[in-house]
């Protein structure tokens, strides 16, 4: 019979990479985990895993089953909290996931806000790129997630409210004089990051192939360019302090700046806890929030 324990131990494999990895992270023996597949694999009557050197690697069949989990865990895990929610929600639970520029600028107030007016409610926050927390909606192991746009193809996703998020090029006030969009070095987000994808889309959209600088984080991105690396493509909320101190300044590059508003997104049938969060960001207008389609 299958059981979240058994499912748990084989996304655990996928994600850890080896049976020993997967028993630390679940606390359990390594022959717990191998006999949870091995039970798994003889209900379905198809090998979940196949031996690769000395570890295991997961089968088509098992990366398609793992997928499958994954929701089915995340699902579970939010029909509980739903049932705790709906019998009390100031005493529920909310799970979010935000981009990292939002979980730096928008989510702290937020949240401080809530538990304010809200203290039993327990918080939970996941910050990631772009294509780490849509997904996460999407295979309900989140409640929320604040980022931009949602995927057209994220079937779960609701738009509950919208905050403005400009985006501009920046960089240090010395590289202003005879600044050429072309010949400058642009630092670049982490692969998977939306800011990267955008201003790749940018530089596309412009015809420019100039030198490409990756940093690991949205920090180390401004901090090089203060330090005179290069420009960036930044939300100007970001850059706030950099910009009035003026250890960094705007330039003017053709099509900016843009308009990419952060977007708060539910599951289509939130629990009480998350309604409460979103009527709490709806109602606080000095937190950045309002409706979607509201002036």
């Amino acid at each position: 019979m299958t059981t979240n324990a058994r499912l748990r131990a084989l996304v655990e494999l996928a994600d850890a990479g080896s049976v020993r990895a997967a028993a630390e992270r679940l606390v359990v023996t390594e022959s717990s985990v191998s006999s949870s597949i091995s039970a798994l694999s003889n209900e379905i009557g198809a090998p979940l895993v196949r031996r690769h050197g000395r570890g295991v690697r997961l089968t088509p069949a098992g990366e398609r089953y793992a997928d499958y989990a994954r929701r089915i865990l995340g699902l579970h895990a939010e029909a509980v909290l739903a049932a705790r929610a709906e019998a009390d929600p100031e005493h529920g639970a909310v799970r979010l996931a935000a981009v990292t520029t939002a979980g730096e600028l928008l989510i702290p107030a937020l949240l401080a806000s809530f538990r304010a007016k809200h203290p039993a409610v327990v918080l939970r926050l996941e910050v990631g790129p772009r294509g780490t927390v849509w997904p996460m909606l999407g295979r309900h192991e989140v409640d929320l997630v604040v980022a931009g746009r949602p995927p057209e193809d994220l079937s779960v996703a609701r738009v509950r409210a919208i905050s403005p998020n400009t985006l501009v090029v920046v960089g240090p006030p010395e590289a202003q004089v005879g600044f050429d969009p072309a010949r400058a070095t642009w630092l670049l987000r982490e692969p998977g990051s939306g800011m990267r994808a955008t201003c790749m889309s940018l530089l596309d959209g412009l015809d420019l192939a100039p030198t490409l600088m990756t940093l690991g984080s949205h920090g180390a991105v401004i901090a090089a360019a203060v330090a005179g690396l290069g420009v960036t493509l930044t939300s100007r909320e970001a850059v706030r302090r950099e910009l009035a101190a003026g250890t960094l300044v705007e330039f003017p590059v053709r099509g900016m700046p843009l308009d990419r508003p952060w977007h708060l997104v539910s599951q289509p049938s939130p629990t009480a806890s998350t309604e409460l969060l979103v009527e709490h960001a709806l109602d606080h207008r000095d937190l950045g929030w309002r409706g979607p389609g509201r002036p």
